[in-house]
């Protein structure tokens, strides 16, 4: 009975360490077919670093369907002021993750079977709803209020949909992961991401009447 209330401590403590690291050091997300082992994160950081990238905070890997290939993204620490969030972000390749024989650019850095370019700066607008926050791409032609009002809606289902929308495809937004938003005259354009990740995206076509909602069309992008 000791030794197995030993292992039950042991283990405790094994979660609370990683789960601690996952807090308040570097976040991973990975997926099944690229995952990077301790040494690959050393080289990808120190590549990164020199390619100009002050800090590095996420690391993430994603399928590049319908191909059989690769990527990674690295994410820096978000800064943020009042809604906008702003942060430093790279793509980076790895050489057994693309075709054979594939090679970097001229003006990309190399380390090892990892290369990349310079990084660029990512800019997204907090939306509020309730007492959850959403981070959204890009906003045209409408305020911030008026966005978080079409995603409360949408959120708790309190919308109809046009005889043209497919019920089971609608099912598959991901309502968490708006992507931008925007208003041309009396066209509303949203867009989210697919619920399962690099399955691409929705582009939702809405009419608003007052409070009240409505789907007309539902555009899908299938990578």
């Amino acid at each position: 009975m000791r030794n197995h209330n030993k292992i039950k401590i042991t283990l405790l403590t094994f979660f609370s360490f990683t789960l601690t690291l996952s807090s308040y050091g570097l976040d991973r997300d990975y997926v099944p077919r690229a995952i990077l082992t301790k040494d690959q994160e050393k080289e990808v950081i120190a590549l990164a670093k020199k390619c100009g990238m002050k800090e590095v905070s996420k690391i993430s890997t994603h399928n590049m369907y319908p191909s059989p290939f690769r990527g990674i993204q690295l994410q820096g620490p978000e800064k943020i002021k009042g809604r906008e969030v702003s942060y430093q972000g790279l793509s980076m390749s790895h050489s057994e993750w693309l075709e054979p024989g594939a090679k970097p650019r001229k003006e990309q850095i190399q380390i090892g079977k990892f290369w990349a370019g310079k990084p660029y700066t990512r800019k997204k607008t907090i939306l509020k709803v309730g007492k959850k926050e959403f981070r959204t791409g890009s906003i045209n032609g409408m305020t911030p209020e008026q966005c978080e009002t079409i995603l409360g809606l949408l959120l708790s289902g309190k919308y109809e949909i046009g005889p043209t929308v497919n019920k089971k495809t609608l099912e598959q937004v991901g309502w968490n992961t708006p992507s931008n938003f925007s208003k041309r005259g009396e066209s509303i354009s949203v867009g989210f991401l697919h619920k399962a990740k690099d399955s691409g995206f929705f582009d939702l076509q809405i009419k608003m009447v007052g409070k009240k909602l409505t789907i007309e069309q539902m555009f899908q992008a299938i990578p």
